[in-house]
């Protein structure tokens, strides 16, 4: 097994491309195997670790000289970790399970500060039809301005190279693109529950309603009777008096 991917790192590096390359496509590995970077951390480039079930990144401790990470159709989520990778200028973690856009950005910008070419696609944090039609361009185009505005090196995200004009969009708004999901229904009606077993709605202030530090109330009222036919206080009980 392992003698399969050194002649695999072997034949890139000296016939396809010019940097080494380590590919481990469809192992089902949960976690990358110690062996891999002790062997290969030192001197490959390029690694591939795409179709696995992949939940932890954190073998790659041992590949301090990597410039293109490839995880595509992985488990991995929005705990994700990884390691300071200063050379790092290309990662694509399509179809994968990150859902928290904003937590993930701010961690790429802080251990990988060279990155430059990034994909996203398939995961529910980036909005498009791949994984969900009820999303459209307008929420894309939103989602790029945002990741422009936290990774301010890319030139290029996902399908697309980034344009002149999403920069200068990215720099003005940026900040004000993230795409918020509203709470779903049942999300909702559970935060009325609770709201009103703790705390019922009055309109009228606390110290009111506290019998042993009773206070009146004076307030203007928003709405005024202009009519000839007042009823007065036909509807004020005596015991109200």
């Amino acid at each position: 097994f392992e003698g399969h991917i050194v002649s695999l790192l072997y034949s890139v590096w000296k016939g396809f491309c010019l940097k080494p390359a380590v590919s481990c496509i469809g192992h089902d590995w949960e976690d990358i195997p110690d062996f891999l970077g002790a062997k290969y951390g030192e001197v490959a480039r390029r690694l591939d670790l795409s179709f696995n079930q992949l939940r932890s990144l954190t073998g790659l401790k041992a590949f301090s000289q990597l410039e293109e990470l490839i995880v595509d159709n992985n488990l991995l989520g929005n705990d994700l970790q990884l390691p300071r990778l200063p050379r790092l200028h290309t990662l694509t973690l399509n179809k994968n399970q990150f859902t928290d856009i904003e937590a993930l950005l701010e961690h790429l910008a802080e251990v990988t500060p060279a990155l430059e070419y990034l994909s996203l696609l398939g995961n529910e944090a980036c909005p498009n039809q791949l994984v969900s039609m009820d999303k459209d361009e307008d929420d894309y185009q939103r989602y790029r301005y945002f990741v422009l505005h936290k990774l301010t090196k890319l030139k290029f995200l996902d399908t697309r190279r980034v344009t002149q004009w999403e920069w200068s969009e990215a720099e003005a708004r940026g900040a004000f693109m993230k795409v918020v999901k509203p709470k779903n229904d049942q999300d909702t009606a559970s935060d009325v529950r609770s709201e009103s077993t703790t705390t019922p709605y009055t309109p009228l202030p606390r110290g009111s309603k506290d019998v042993r530090n009773h206070k009146g109330v004076f307030t203007k009222c928003r709405y005024v009777y202009y009519g000839k036919h007042s009823e007065g206080n036909r509807f004020i009980r005596n015991d109200q008096l």
